[in-house]
């Protein structure tokens, strides 16, 4: 019987597009998520989504500018973050 032992999920590096976030992971596959997967970064500019780090030995990434993180593990299993809902404006006169 053979028993494999769970893999860790690990960033080795990324590529933002337009469209999408690709992340090679330190075990050599390759996963990619759509960018509208992360509000915050569908919103943001391109020099906002050039600015991250690979965060936990790569567990992860973060980007200072929006503050946003995601987690290789998110991107290899996850679903879209959701967007926060808004509170209605109550205008009282």
């Amino acid at each position: 019987m053979n028993i494999v032992d769970r893999v860790e999920v690990k960033i080795q590096e990324i590529e933002i597009t337009e469209d999408t976030i690709t992340a090679c992971l330190i075990d050599g596959r390759t996963i990619s998520v759509p960018l509208v997967w992360s509000w915050r970064l569908s919103e943001a500019t391109p020099e906002q989504r050039a600015n991250y780090e690979l965060i936990g030995d790569g567990e992860g990434i973060h980007w200072p500018d929006i503050d946003e993180d995601i987690s290789a593990e998110g991107m290899l299993y996850g679903a879209p973050a959701p967007r926060p809902k808004q509170r209605g404006v109550k205008i009282v006169m």
